[in-house]
């Protein structure tokens, strides 16, 4: 819908869309999608939002429990967003995880929902140890940029613009955007699908960072890969998930106010 008429926004995915790094669970989680349906609501007074998502889960389980809950709200506007949980597993096949999106995009576009996802940034930028998974982050890129053009998907192309892999737009676990990150995909999303009084700000650079020294930079690595990725890496190795009994924040479309975390 070019000119934003949406009133029935379902947000899928995993922990980014829950809105991990934005608020926490006691105050409430806000995250990107809590912050672009308030920007759609602006447009649209009566828009009513839910958010399926839940932390730590895989393209594929996204598909299996969201989409038809998804599909039962006849939504008109979409954001599908996953595959970095895929990017971190031992076993990744790019095309595999594409194909779990576009399952999504096509039912959820035949269904008549408009759909919007993204591209993830570059992941050696953000975490330098995580640099042998850069290529399969441009794969999967690539794969998700195809099947949106097969079904008329809106794209937000966060992994073209530098901005997207300041440290200032995530979290200390590298992992998670941070609130300013949150707001930067929201504002990118909003771009994405044409939504009047987006633009392209949020693709500007934030002021220069001062430069740390060598062993400054190799201490905050070994600090990063002890606190949060051996962690990380013990769940996984356990079968264990952050998202482990966990159900979705909003299953429902309500209106909008209030949301948790603002």
């Amino acid at each position: 819908m070019p000119n934003g008429e949406y009133l029935r926004y379902v947000a899928l995915g995993d922990s980014q869309t829950e809105g991990l790094g934005d608020g926490d669970d006691i105050i409430g989680l806000r995250g990107f999608a809590d912050r672009l349906a308030e920007r759609l609501a602006l447009v649209n007074p009566g828009l009513q939002y839910a958010n399926l998502a839940v932390r730590g889960r895989v393209a594929d389980q996204v598909r299996v429990e969201q989409l038809a809950p998804a599909l039962a709200l006849q939504p008109d506007l979409v954001t599908v967003v996953a595959g970095v949980n895929d990017v971190l597993r031992p076993r990744f096949d790019p095309a595999e995880v594409a194909g779990h999106l576009e399952e999504m995009f096509a039912a959820l576009t035949v269904s008549g929902a408009h759909v919007v996802t993204l591209t993830f940034p570059d992941i050696g930028r953000i975490a330098p140890l995580a640099r042998p998974l850069r290529s399969r982050v441009f794969s999967l890129n690539a794969h998700i940029r195809a099947a949106a053009a097969r079904h008329g998907v809106a794209v937000a192309e966060t992994t073209r613009h530098v901005v997207t892999t300041d440290p200032r737009l995530w979290t200390a676990d590298r992992l998670h955007a941070s609130p300013l990150g949150h707001e930067r995909i929201a504002a990118a999303l909003a771009h994405a699908i044409g939504l009047p009084g987006s633009d392209d700000a949020w693709t500007l650079p934030l002021p220069p960072l001062a430069v740390h020294s060598g062993p400054r930079v190799a201490a905050a690595e070994l600090r990063w890969a002890a606190t949060f990725l051996g962690p990380w890496l013990g769940r996984r190795l356990l079968g264990r998930s952050s998202g482990d009994s966990r159900t979705a924040k909003r299953p429902q479309l309500l209106p909008l106010s209030p949301l948790p975390g603002t």
